[in-house]
């Protein structure tokens, strides 16, 4: 895809994040609309996957260590093919296989259950070291929050990463800034996170997380690079794409009413428009 493509992806997995939100009646919201460009393009142009074959044994891993976003995962997997889109509305439903966290046993796509802060990232070390062993040439993604990586386990999973110099694995810290409580200086500030990583070995790239040719560039740099981990640190505004909810860790996790849903949906349709229009 190119990068007027992926903005119009984007943009339609930003409403299908309103309608999972607004359907259950819960969930998170903000994060998801954060990380939607992220995970777009990593479904749409990074990750080696087939959504035909989903277990393909070489096919890239990715592990979504900030399991509340699951709306932004699971919008992107049905668009790219693994499930039906319709499916998006049974969110957190009673029998429904998309629930409030990634489960890897019944989500067609999910390479592990998560959703336990700092642990997700634990997993995904894991993988990177099995494909070491293996002889595999599969690359491993991970997604955490910056609220998350107050979690010690996000470090002691960095140290082994840098010290094992991990270069098949890619960690993302989607930095928005904010979570439940509040802003994330004032309340554990893990700033700064680009010397904490380069501390534990990793080599760091710092980009605007909504900037497509930003984002290209990341990956194609983690890629190059040889002999240690890459930490992409997104600067990204939580609840992205929706007035209201931009910068407002309010809606961290609560779903629009009708009102507000509509509202919301009106300005994603705008912004569809205006790209249509590109």
């Amino acid at each position: 895809m190119n990068t007027l493509e992926l903005e119009k992806m984007a943009n339609e997995i930003r409403k299908s994040i309103l309608t999972e939100v607004h359907c259950a009646k819960c969930g998170h919201p903000g994060g998801s609309l954060s990380a939607a460009d992220m995970i777009t393009y990593l479904y749409f142009e990074e990750l080696n996957v087939d959504p035909a074959r989903p277990d393909m044994e070489d096919r890239d891993r990715f592990v979504l260590s900030k399991g509340h976003v699951a709306p932004a995962y699971y919008a992107a997997l049905a668009h790219r093919g693994f499930f039906p889109v319709e499916d998006l509305k049974t969110l957190r439903k009673v029998g429904s296989y998309l629930q409030g966290h990634p489960d890897m046993k019944n989500t067609p796509g999910v390479d592990m259950s998560s959703g336990s802060l700092g642990q997700g990232v634990s997993a995904a070390v894991g993988m990177a070291v099995s494909a070491r062993l293996s002889g595999k040439d599969y690359r491993v993604y991970t997604m955490l929050g910056d609220g998350e990586i107050q979690e010690g386990q996000v470090w002691e999973a960095a140290m082994f990463a840098g010290s094992r110099k991990l270069d098949n694995l890619t960690l993302i810290v989607d930095n928005n800034g904010l979570q439940i409580d509040g802003n994330i200086a004032d309340i554990c500030s893990p700033y700064p996170i680009d010397k904490k990583f380069e501390a534990f070995g990793f080599h760091v790239i710092q980009i605007d997380g909504h900037d497509f040719d930003q984002i290209k560039a990341a990956f194609d740099e983690a890629k190059a690079t040889k002999g240690m981990p890459t930490a992409i640190i997104a600067k990204t505004v939580k609840g992205k794409g929706v007035s209201f909810m931009e910068n407002e860790a309010g809606w961290h996790g609560k779903a629009p009413n009708d009102e507000q849903y509509e509202k919301a949906m009106e300005e994603l349709e705008k912004a569809g428009e205006a790209l249509c229009r590109k």
